[in-house]
């Protein structure tokens, strides 16, 4: 698959690739039956490129290479997932969802960004193979995912990693526990009853 990414795959490959669209598929009927669509938007964007992409490797035996490079991304999903576990659990300022978050944010590096910009070169430099409308939906893809991915990076390092540092408190103002303080000084208090997908 290495050697020749648009022909050569194993029967396995093509088979993971497969059982991915219907992943995509079900998790998509799920967050369209389970969450507001104002939430969930992104993801769907998300899931309807993935699904597009994955389903021409499928459906046309070719690219079963290139599309496994890209289920790489879905290693950081796992990280990804256990730190919402932790969020809805309540685990947030603790070594475990700590050690989470470093966790997304090294995994998102390694098994997306690299990914991505991997395949991005692939598909410039081989433009000449692919058809011009598979080259337009996977630079769409890429694009699409690349940009989601590094919205996401900033999410979980503004959120995770620097505003999880303490900070001194002001003269004069006392900090409870569990209050953190916004910008212009008022208090900032957690709503355990809703949880964004965003977090």
């Amino acid at each position: 698959m290495a050697a020749d990414p648009i022909h050569g795959h194993p029967r396995w490959a093509l088979v993971l690739v497969a059982v991915s669209v219907g992943y995509f598929l079900a998790d998509g009927a799920d967050l369209l039956w389970n969450q507001t669509l104002g939430k969930t938007w992104d993801l769907l964007c998300h899931h309807l490129v993935v699904v597009s992409c994955l389903s021409t490797a499928v459906l046309s035996g070719h690219y079963v290479g290139f599309s496994m490079v890209s289920l790489l991304l879905e290693l950081n999903s796992a990280c990804l997932h256990l730190r919402k576990l932790l969020l809805l659990s309540h685990q947030a300022p603790s070594l475990a969802f700590s050690v989470t978050s470093w966790a997304s944010l090294a995994t998102l590096a390694l098994f997306r960004l690299v990914p991505l910009g991997w395949m991005s070169l692939w598909l410039f430099w081989q433009h000449h193979q692919v058809p011009l409308a598979l080259v337009t939906l996977g630079g769409i893809g890429l694009v699409t995912v690349g940009i989601m991915s590094i919205i996401l990076g900033i999410r979980i390092l503004v959120n995770d990693v620097l505003q999880s540092r303490p900070h001194p408190p002001s003269p004069g103002r006392e900090k409870t526990r569990g209050t953190r303080t916004r910008r212009d000084n008022g208090p900032v208090t957690r709503n355990s009853s809703t949880l964004s997908l965003k977090d």
